[in-house]
């Protein structure tokens, strides 16, 4: 069965796309100011809630398997920083919901950005406008390509096997 025509200038063309592309991410990574990046806890806090909506903090800690008492030492902290709020529920006013401020959904905006922004218009500006075009042209026909096939398996991360001694 004869190869596909395409297939060997396909696989050339990902080959240069691959090792071009850590060149880009360095280039172009979003840096963040030190100490501005929130602790693990609290940004799994407020992901979590950007997905499941207002909760308790009992319910919360149930969610993420972490006692009670640590996850409302990071709400706490959270309402503080103007990230969350607590407000009444309206099923039950003896409960109080968790729920993102304006300041938080913000925060979790921006901090899906894997690259700068910044950055990236600074090069783009030395583009021409047509270059720019073509370049995101690509990007999206790169994306489209791939769009309705199966994502590929993850990978396991399992540790290799240790082979046996034997003397």
């Amino acid at each position: 069965m004869a190869a596909h025509p395409h297939k060997a200038g396909a696989e050339a063309d990902a080959a240069a796309f691959a090792e071009l592309f850590p060149a880009v991410y360095l280039r172009f990574h979003r840096r963040d100011p030190k100490g501005d990046a929130l602790p693990t806890a609290s940004r799994a806090v407020l992901q979590h809630l950007s997905t499941a909506g207002p909760l308790t903090v009992g319910e919360m800690a149930r969610h993420l398997d972490r006692a009670q008492s640590v996850v409302s030492e990071v709400v706490d902290h959270l309402v503080r920083d103007g990230l969350l709020e607590r407000m009444p529920d309206a099923r039950d006013r003896r409960r109080a919901l968790v729920w993102l401020t304006e300041q938080a959904l913000t925060y979790l905006d921006r901090d899906r950005d894997v690259l700068s922004r910044e950055l990236l218009a600074r090069a783009m500006a030395r583009m021409t406008p047509a270059a720019r075009a073509a370049l995101l042209r690509g990007m999206h026909a790169l994306v489209r390509a791939d769009a309705d096939l199966p994502p590929p398996p993850l990978p396991t991360h399992q540790r290799p096997r240790r082979k046996k001694v034997t003397a």
